[in-house]
């Protein structure tokens, strides 16, 4: 007796709402009855019942398997530490999980949009590195690029900045962090703070937006000077984004599960 009460008590019927309240109390005793002369598992049928819920990850809320997807986005399918730490999670569990979604993902219904999300990032990431990996070619061509750094204009000059304002940019943004979030309002404030431009009223008046205009066409001089000296590396690091995961049906888990809650 004791077993059963405690069996009703996790397993109650729910009360429909798509019919009259006399209907839905009918409907109700005819659940509950089915409920209350329900056979217990077996002992097989229960070892079944736990591997399948290990195997589904039945414990990630969908607010999870959203939060999954954003940090394969954001930090690449194969960066499972910084996906494990954005979910605060272990990574043990999070590797479990991830073997499981890459084998089940085309069950997924919108398989195709999620895994074009995740090769986006990940054509991000790759996009960031080879970005640094220019900076960092071109500034280490210097003992004191503050001072020295010259960039290879061709007829890309323009008018509006001069070459100290760029080499500056070019600069901070490379000590401070190309791929940090807030690099561009940190170059301003440094811009504001630095000694040399001080009376300089046109730099220290460009905002975060238009510094990073800015930036973006230095970089792409950059790219384009220091490409025959970083793109044999490139080629050797970056796999296409689709090889980076078997994808045999590219296929990806329990997510399925977890999407139906």
């Amino acid at each position: 007796m004791t077993g059963s009460a405690k069996y009703h008590y996790y397993f109650q019927a729910e009360k429909p709402k798509d019919c009259s309240a006399k209907e839905a109390e009918k409907r109700q005793a005819e659940e509950q009855k089915l409920i209350d002369s329900a056979k217990p598992l077996t002992e097989k049928e229960e070892e079944e019942k736990q591997e399948l819920l290990k195997q589904g990850a039945t414990d990630w809320t969908k607010r999870e398997f959203q939060l999954f997807l954003r940090a394969n986005e954001k930090y690449g399918r194969e960066d499972l530490e910084n996906i494990a730490k954005e979910m605060e999670k272990p990574l043990e569990e999070v590797k479990d999980y991830c073997d499981i979604f890459w084998t089940r993902f085309e069950e997924l219904q919108d398989a195709e949009k999620i895994l074009s999300n995740i090769e986006k990032g990940e054509l991000r990431i790759q996009r960031r590195q080879a970005v640094k990996r220019a900076l960092d070619a071109k500034v280490a061509k210097y003992k004191s690029p503050f001072q020295q750094l010259r960039i290879a204009y061709g007829a890309n000059k323009g008018k509006t900045y001069t070459e100290d304002e760029d080499r500056f940019l070019v600069c901070e943004i490379h000590r401070l962090g190309f791929d940090k979030e807030s690099v561009y309002e940190e170059v301003r404030q440094s811009v504001r703070n630095a000694p040399q431009f001080r009376f300089d009223w046109f730099l220290k008046s460009r905002t975060a937006v238009e510094l990073q205009r800015r930036a973006n066409t230095l970089i792409t001089l950059i790219e384009r000077e220091m490409g025959e000296v970083i793109e044999p590396v490139d080629k050797k690091r970056a796999a296409p984004a689709a090889e980076q995961k078997p994808i045999k049906g590219a296929s990806a888990p329990a997510a399925k599960k977890t999407k139906s809650k």
